[in-house]
């Protein structure tokens, strides 16, 4: 066991900030070092939070000996690079979604991962948001009988700019991989089958940079179960995120969350509050969660609550969509 965690992160970026604002909370957890290579633009941030060593060489974390748990929260084609450099230095690791591009590279970090012996932790938040968790548990404890459906929602309120959506992917592996893991969570089953259609609606252009905005991805689990997902890069009245599962017993379904849970009723019409922006607003709670579930695993020398494996599925999945997006035929996903 740890006397201590002692964090240090690489990436100061949104979802970095949200890490390290999360663990300044937790008690026996230190952040040590933030690293990132344009660290003069979170200089304010990192005085107002007091991060002392806001730092521009990423060796500064994999060499310090008390540094014991590294957050890899930069750009996904850097993700193997730096799991590498941890694993090699001895430190557990947290990595966020995907691990990277290439099943080959993801490979090779797992190999590396496990000759070190440290634990890693795959960021898939949403399988501690309450509620998905809640539909996971009546699935598998036979409340709904038989998994016959399940369907997911899952739309961004705005889509990224271009130059993000190079670098991203595309759609399957940066946004509705999220979907594919929360798939094989709650069905408690592997996807065998992936079919998958989509179009550029939100923004033409995004077709011009080889990607979709809009898709719907048909899933076969082995269990038998089928699956639907639509995604969207543009739902105009906020985050729109929902689960349902349908089995031979009944139904459970996971509705938006929103500021307040309202209705105002009048003469002239019905309505509520908005679901919440964005996923900050929307999973900072199942945020909070999966970190300290990870240190947990940590202390207690017990697998993490999101695997390795996990990460290595959920990409499998998203490069099996891509791949019947641009041939139009049914794609079988590759076992671990």
């Amino acid at each position: 066991m740890l006397e201590k965690i002692i964090v240090g992160v690489i990436g100061a970026g949104r979802i970095g900030k949200l890490h390290v604002e999360n663990m300044l909370r937790m008690d026996n957890v230190e952040v040590k070092t933030v690293f990132d290579p344009f660290a003069e633009n979170a200089r304010s941030w990192a005085d107002k939070n007091n991060i002392k060593n806001l730092v521009t060489d990423s060796s500064l974390v994999f060499n310090d000996p008390e540094i014991n748990v590294v957050f890899i929260c930069s750009p996904t084609d850097t993700h193997v690079n730096m799991i590498n450099l941890a694993a090699e230095a001895g430190k557990h690791i947290f990595c966020e979604k995907p691990i990277s591009f290439s099943d080959e590279e993801t490979l090779k970090a797992y190999e590396t991962v496990k000759k070190a012996s440290v634990k890693l932790q795959v960021g898939f938040n949403r399988r501690f948001d309450p509620n998905y968790n809640k539909v996971r548990e009546l699935v598998k404890d036979g409340s709904l009988g038989n998994l016959h459906i399940l369907k997911i929602t899952s739309r961004d309120p705005e889509p990224p700019n271009l130059d993000y959506v190079k670098s991203s992917g595309g759609i399957f592996m940066d946004m509705a991989i999220h979907d594919f893991d929360m798939a094989r969570f709650v069905a408690g089953s592997e996807v065998k089958e992936v079919f998958a259609t989509g179009a550029a609606l939100v923004n033409p252009d995004i077709a011009t940079v080889g990607d979709v905005d809009t898709a719907l991805i048909q899933l076969k689990f082995e269990n038998g179960a089928l699956g639907i997902i639509d995604n969207s890069r543009q739902a105009v009245y906020g985050y729109d995120q929902r689960i349902e599962a349908f089995g031979s017993k009944g139904a459970a379904e996971s509705t938006n969350e929103t500021e307040t849970r309202v209705k105002v009723s009048t003469a002239e019409n019905v309505f509520s509050d908005q679901p919440l922006h964005f996923f900050l607003e929307r999973y900072n709670k199942a945020y909070i969660q999966e970190v300290q579930l990870f240190f947990d695993a940590i202390q207690n020398n017990e697998e993490t609550p999101c695997t390795f494996e996990d990460g290595i599925m959920a990409q499998r999945i998203a490069a099996a969509a891509k791949e019947s997006l641009e041939s139009g035929q049914v794609v079988a996903v590759k076992k671990i």
